[in-house]
């Protein structure tokens, strides 16, 4: 079994065999390149690295040794076009294999890499190439992609080069076609771990969205993430479903996954259609599987009976807090818990249910040995068990790197101080901690409602409505009120079987008062058609609000 990860870390565990500790060992020329994916290249060519297929029923399967010979070709033709070191290249690649071997090369290279969703149009190619100063962009053929990209190159002065794959397109160079006539082999180049390796444009639900960079190190730091958590088994295939747009890419579909040898399953679509997902889930033999609560809730409403799911081993559930109805169900007709765990775009995993540890179904976990976590008040203090925090990050107490935590906000030192204020990572996300340590979300900071003395998460009231057969979604916010502070008000989007009314939103009322504390429940319930949502399916509770005061 290949053990490469334990070169660069120390764990140690109890008796119950439960993580108790982990420290990382990263050189400081650590390149995950050439250092894990090439190394296992050289010790098991033959071995899988990724199986791909897509809505058409293509499939290819590519090894180790492929993926280094391929990601050498791509870093030497990228390299002899004037790609060097420290220069920013964005990849809009949706699930296409080509993604895989060309955020190697870049690695290689020692660019700084920019994952970017198939959801931008003109104006966020624009913002995103004028922020950040990108030199060159590889997009998919699919869709209107390319038509944005070359609709935004005359307001883009630091774009030099664009490419699109797999076809010609005037304007581009098709980059498969040049790989394909390149030689298979790149010199090393000398990358310190320091050195930016990713940017991340992560969308908050107010303002522009944040740049966010991570150096050569963060890789290692997923070791956690694939080893602990998703339970990665290296001659399995692991399944994450993520666009590679998004930083849960990185968590399941590359760095955690590789360095423990594993193959990751990758299924190429636009439109997430439940029965097709469980059919690749059952066709490929998935044996982890990793995917936002929704994802699970359609599996459910499906009818996951109607397909032989035997060949998973484990599943974990991120992006969104977890509802525990969702984990019932899901555990009743397959044995599996659903592990859920929390991190940001800024971080790895921080708090997590780790495997063969004692879960909490709903509950976020316990923070992972790589973080010292806590929850704080308005005044930086810890608050007690059972009280309201933000989720914050201590660092080592001996001064030794934080290893998985960003580097900081690019080009916004302000931005940077503000999320490092008081020497403690203020993640925004607030919780509450129990008795024995667990954590159970509550909701963004400026989410939180305060009404009557009460401080209100909006999650807990929204999983609550979502139970109910005639919300489709929903996004709970607090409206001004005089006497009260603030009242909480329920904006909802019906499924197609209902319709608007007075009775309804009565019904709505006091389904939420007999499921949770009854001054929780919404005294103000609007149904509209929509909700407005962020890029990444964020909803915007910020526009919510605004529109009531």
């Amino acid at each position: 079994m290949l053990t490469i990860y334990k070169d660069y870390c120390t764990e140690t565990s109890n008796e119950n065999n439960r993580l108790t500790g982990f420290e990382i060992h990263c050189p400081d020329n650590f390149n995950f390149a050439h250092d894990v994916v090439d190394r296992i290249a050289e010790l098991e060519p033959d071995r899988r690295a990724l199986m791909w297929c897509n809505v058409a029923g293509e499939e290819r399967m590519f090894t180790f040794g492929e993926m280094k010979r391929l990601s050498d070709k791509t870093a030497h033709y990228l390299s002899s076009q004037g790609i060097k070191k420290g220069d920013k290249v964005m990849l809009i690649l949706k699930r296409h294999y080509e993604y895989w071997y060309t955020i190697l090369a870049l690695h290689k290279i020692g660019a700084v890499t920019i994952p970017a969703t198939n959801l931008l149009t003109k104006k966020d190619i624009v913002y995103r190439v004028q922020s950040a100063h990108i030199k060159a962009i590889v997009c998919t053929n699919e869709g209107d992609v390319s038509d944005y990209v070359k609709q935004a190159e005359p307001e883009c002065p630091t774009l030099e080069q664009t490419y699109i794959v797999r076809q010609e397109k005037e304007g581009f160079i098709n980059l498969s076609a040049e790989i394909d006539k390149a030689p298979a082999e790149f010199e090393r180049v000398d990358i310190r771990q320091s050195d930016p390796m990713l940017l991340y444009f992560t969308s908050g639900t107010t303002g522009y969205p944040k740049m966010v960079v991570h150096d050569y190190s963060y890789p290692i730091a997923h070791i956690i993430t694939a080893k602990y958590w998703q339970k990665i088994d290296p001659d399995g295939l692991h399944l994450t479903v993520s666009e590679t747009g998004w930083a849960k890419a990185a968590w399941g579909k590359l760095y955690g996954q590789w360095l423990l040898g594993g193959g990751i399953m990758v299924y190429d679509f636009d439109k997430f259609v439940p029965t097709d997902l469980l059919a690749v889930i059952e066709k490929y033999k998935v044996t982890t599987f990793c995917a936002p609560p929704t994802i699970y809730r359609f599996f459910i409403k499906e009818g996951m009976g109607n397909y032989d799911l035997s060949s998973l081993q484990h599943t974990t559930i991120a992006g969104e807090a977890l509802n525990l109805e969702v984990y019932k169900r899901f555990k009743e007709i397959t044995g599996l818990e659903l592990m859920e765990g929390f991190g940001q775009t800024e971080t790895t995993l921080i708090l997590a249910n780790l495997f063969n540890a004692t879960i909490k179904p709903g509950s976020m976990g316990v923070p992972t040995p790589l973080y010292n976590v806590d929850l704080v008040n308005d005044a930086g203090e810890s608050v007690a068990p059972g009280e309201v925090g933000e989720i914050v990050v201590r660092p080592p107490a001996d001064g030794r790197k934080q290893y998985g935590l960003f580097c900081g906000y690019h080009n916004d030192e302000a931005l940077s101080a503000n999320s490092w204020r008081g020497g403690i990572f203020h993640t925004g996300d607030t919780a509450y901690r129990d008795e024995d340590g667990y954590y159970w979300y509550v909701g963004r900071v400026d989410d939180i409602i305060k009404s009557s003395g009460y401080r209100i998460g909006p999650f807990e009231i929204e999983s609550v409505l979502m139970e109910h057969p005639a919300v489709l979604e929903c996004g709970i916010t607090g409206v001004p009120d005089e006497v009260r502070g603030q009242v909480i008000k329920a904006t909802i989007v019906l499924t197609s079987a209902y319709q608007p009314s007075d009775e309804l939103a009565k019904e709505l009322q006091d389904f939420v008062k007999k499921a949770t504390a009854p001054y929780k429940y919404p005294r103000i319930v609007e149904f509209v058609d929509e909700l407005p949502k962020t890029i990444s399916g964020k909803i915007r509770r910020v526009v919510l609000r605004g529109e009531d005061k």
